[in-house]
């Protein structure tokens, strides 16, 4: 009897268990699925497909038109403009307020803020610098009747790519300092000491020490903000409507079933905005892996 149960025993432990430990994770698996994965697979495969389904390259062609070359080359040069803003300013800010001695109660309110600054997109974004900065805005109406200067006069135009590019930085400069700051924190004091008592100044250790460490961490999230950036679509939209030819407004008009559009090739324009950012997001995983060898 006691050969028997052992033998059932081993039987019932040899059974396969259901894998618990990925439990927790399933709606996310589910969600990425269903909302990333699979909107993925249709646009890649309707960029190659004509509207009874065979498969073409004429969409992919399409993209080289002088109209959708023009496109993507100003959504480039507002997502690098943005992005290199970005990267300055909120590098600017974490600094001060990590290393520059600022007092410790500013860090949390800044980081909070930050948090929500950096998802605040789309129609209320827009709407908030149209009453800002717009033609009768509040900041465009004082700085007129009080100061003297007008915007309009001075060339400004918020429906612009400059105007598009300080909007977007409401965004950009929160995640840069949201991803910035663990970095600087991870700098080292014994780093600063060794290099003090070996005789070096202050700029020279930021230039051969600290400079050089974050670099990796500057250049990935430079990367991300660029792909954050190229990938706005309802800020552009809501902000600029049809006055600035960019990808996401050619996007936009390709799929929104008018007689004239032809939502293939809106596919292709969307696969090439995944080519992009995909690129820009394999730059900073990359950046940011060979960032932590340093900063853990």
């Amino acid at each position: 009897m006691s050969s028997a149960n052992t033998g059932a025993t081993r039987q019932t432990s040899k059974r396969p268990r259901l894998p618990l430990d990925w439990l927790g994770v399933v709606p996310f698996l589910i969600f990425v699925v269903l909302f990333l994965f699979l909107p993925t697979m249709k646009i890649v495969i309707g960029a190659f497909q004509n509207p009874d389904g065979s498969f073409t390259l004429d969409n992919i062609k399409g993209l080289y038109t002088p109209s959708i070359i023009t496109a993507y080359w100003i959504s480039i040069k507002i997502s690098i403009a943005s992005a290199l803003l970005g990267c300055l300013i909120g590098f600017g800010v974490a600094a001060a307020v990590v290393l520059g001695g600022l007092p410790n109660w500013i860090r949390s309110p800044l980081l909070t803020f930050s948090g929500v600054a950096s998802q605040f997109a789309g129609v209320p974004l827009a709407f908030a610098f149209i009453a800002t900065l717009g033609p009768v805005g509040l900041v465009t109406v004082f700085l007129k009747t009080q100061l003297g200067l007008d915007l309009r006069l001075m060339g400004f135009n918020l429906l612009s790519f400059w105007g598009l590019t300080i909007t977007y930085l409401f965004f950009q400069i929160p995640l840069m300092i949201l991803i910035i700051t663990p970095a600087l924190d991870g700098l080292k004091r014994e780093w600063r000491e060794a290099a003090e008592i070996l005789g070096a100044s202050g700029f020279q250790y930021w230039r051969m020490v600290a400079f050089p460490i974050l670099l990796p961490s500057i250049l990935g999230t430079m990367s991300l903000l660029f792909a954050n950036a190229f990938g706005a679509v309802a800020t552009a939209i809501a902000l600029t409507g049809s006055s600035l030819s960019i990808v996401p407004i050619l996007l936009f008009a390709q799929i929104r079933g008018d007689v004239l559009g032809n939502p293939h090739l809106g596919y292709a324009l969307a696969f090439g905005m995944i080519v992009l950012t995909g690129i820009a997001n394999a730059l900073y995983i990359w950046l940011r892996a060979r960032s932590e060898r340093w900063l853990k």
